[in-house]
């Protein structure tokens, strides 16, 4: 995903757009950002003009999750993770479990957490 850097604002529409519409509205967030969604191939809209997820899409909020729970256990061992996350995160070597219960990064989490945040613009 070259230059594709989103936005807490665009992340948050992907979001919406996953969970489904409640009325046949879009609210203002997925209004502002679904045309660049849309040219990152991240959604796309059916013939009645309905908005969903792409594979792309779905593939680009579950990473996103996962990079939230690396950071979540970097603060604390104990935090709560999806299922879908600590399979994959474990099946990475990010993860291992610990002996008194929850989750701790490996050498090779860290590594990639500290990627991670190197990449990220600085505030």
């Amino acid at each position: 995903m070259k230059n594709e850097k989103l936005t807490g604002d665009e992340y948050d529409a992907l979001e919406m757009i996953r969970r489904g519409a409640r009325t046949d509205r879009v609210n203002a967030c997925v209004g502002r950002n679904a045309k660049r969604l849309s040219g990152l191939k991240l959604v796309q809209y059916a013939k009645n003009g309905a908005l969903s997820l792409t594979d792309k899409g779905q593939e680009v909020l579950f990473l996103r999750r996962c990079i939230v729970a690396l950071r979540a256990l970097e603060q604390d061992p104990a935090s709560a993770l999806d299922e879908d996350v600590v399979q994959f995160l474990s099946r990475k070597s990010h993860i291992a479990a610990r002996e008194g219960g929850g989750y701790e990064l490996t050498e090779r989490g860290r590594e990639s957490l500290a990627d991670i945040s190197a990449q990220e613009p600085k505030k």
